[in-house]
């Protein structure tokens, strides 16, 4: 059954009671930031409602990374006096696999695409993960038919926490009103054409009419468009939808 459409007021309140449940009941939490815009909304909530100490922000800093995106970091620091947490990867994996196939093998095939989203963001994301009760994406629905049936709480049996995302019900013009009527600082990719922004040698500018992630992996078929961050064995890791209690 298809989610009501609420209004934007009524998002945000129930992303806020989302994040405040997180705090109050599966701390140690972490959020996984990419900062681009949906994060950016889920970090101006953070921070604004003082949630920070119980749910730490991280992003993986993969060595391929935009200029802006890096720079997210600096504006985030300047505008909310937070430092995020950047997981890096390790750096003798990186030069094994560069010294094997060379800097851009990724090009080549799907399984040395994945092999190095593997190296730079899912093992640094096992790093980030480890010892929390639950972790916080910016994954929308509306995003990607391989994010169609997207939950705002799942169990992550991979990982053995929960997973929640907050933002799920939002549509692109939620996220942006969001953004503009609070002023919160955003990529600047976004205005140059990017609405997904991953790797900066992964990731291009889409046309108007494309899908939203169209520029991510452009070359490979829709239906492989996940770096393995939430696919385990080519599935999904939302295998469960987590009821919530009481319900």
């Amino acid at each position: 059954m298809n989610s009501p459409i609420l209004s934007l007021p009524e998002l945000v309140a129930a992303t806020k009671a989302t994040l405040e449940k997180i705090a109050a009941e599966y701390t140690p939490a972490v959020f996984a930031s990419s900062l681009a815009a949906e994060d950016m909304v889920l970090t101006d909530l953070i921070l604004r409602n003082q949630l920070q100490d119980r749910i730490a922000i991280f992003t993986l800093e993969t060595g391929r990374l935009h200029t802006e995106t890096l720079g997210m970091l600096d504006r985030i620091k300047e505008t909310y006096d937070y430092d995020v947490t950047p997981y890096r990867p390790q750096p003798e994996a990186v030069a094994a696999y560069v010294e094997k196939n060379g800097l851009n093998a990724f090009y080549d095939s799907i399984e040395m695409r994945k092999e190095c989203c593997r190296i730079r963001k899912i093992e640094p994301l096992n790093r980030a993960l480890a010892g929390n009760k639950a972790w916080i994406t910016g994954q929308r629905r509306a995003q990607s038919q391989t994010r169609a049936e997207l939950h705002v709480q799942e169990q992550d049996d991979a990982h053995g926490m929960s997973k929640f995302n907050p933002l799920a019900d939002w549509s692109e013009d939620d996220v942006w009103q969001y953004i503009r009527s609070n002023n919160v600082p955003y990529n600047p990719l976004h205005d140059k054409g990017y609405p997904s922004i991953g790797c900066e040698p992964c990731t291009r500018a889409i046309q108007p009419g494309e899908d939203v992630r169209a520029g991510r992996w452009w070359w490979e078929n829709p239906e492989s468009k996940e770096c393995g961050l939430h696919v385990v064995d080519g599935k999904l890791i939302r295998i469960k939808s987590a009821a919530p209690k009481n319900a």
